[in-house]
Parts: structure tokens; sequence; C-alpha cells
């Protein structure tokens, strides 16, 4: 029998997080869920993942922050990381924008609102 693979799902709207880690159950992952960067980059130290589900937007640290960290760290550089942001391609107004995201060294970046469907094909696929 093979282990499950273990993904982490950092986003500060606990709906979203059900939704996302009820589909994932479903489809036969391991689900752990973190509500904001700092506390997703502390799961991510204490049992690393075999993917991340990775919310731009968030209180404490945003999840740009999150991937550079990850991204910089020997252990953790391999993990997957899909960022999810609900700022529209062409708002040029913040920081988060479409452009920013896909020039961090995350492995995919899908725009709000994202089916749960969505992110659960983009981790298989990352994970083949």
């Amino acid at each position: 029998m093979t282990e499950k693979k273990r993904i982490l799902v950092v986003d500060d709207e606990p709906d979203f997080c059900s939704i996302v880690q009820g589909q994932l159950e479903k489809e036969g992952f391991e689900v752990d869920v973190a509500y904001n960067g700092v506390e997703g980059l502390e799961k991510v130290h204490a049992n690393p993942p075999d993917a991340i589900v990775l919310d731009v937007m968030m209180p404490e640290m945003d999840g740009y922050e999150v991937c550079k960290k990850l991204k910089a760290d020997e252990k953790c550089i391999d993990i997957p990381i899909i960022l999810l942001t609900a700022v529209a391609s062409h708002v040029t107004s913040t920081r988060y924008t479409h452009r920013d995201g896909m020039a961090t060294e995350a492995d995919d970046y899908i725009a709000k609102p994202a089916s749960a469907e969505q992110i659960s094909e983009s981790i298989k696929q990352l994970l083949e």
C-alpha cells in the first residue's frame, strides 16, 4: 500500500480551507491546514508536506514571503508550492500582481476564485 501524500493548505479563510481540505481528502490526500504564513512555516518545518497550497494575501506573513523563505531553505526547496491569489491579473495597484506571483519560485500560480478541483489537478500534476 502506498503512503498518502500530505498537503499543507495555508490560507486565512477557514471556509476556503475547509472546502479544499474536503476535496483533497476525498481524493486520497492527507491534509493539514494553517491560517497564516507564520503558522504555515512552523508546520512545514515540523513535518514537511509533499506539496503546499499557499494563499498570497494573509496576515502576519504573506505568501510571497513564505514561498521565498521555503525556496531558500535546502530542506524545503523541492516541495512544490501552488500560490493562490484573489488579485486579478490586470490589477497593478498593489504588490500582489499576477506578474509578481509568477516571478516567485512557486511551482504554479492560480487565481481565485479557484475551485478545489482545479487545485487538486495542479497538485496531482506537480507530484507526478
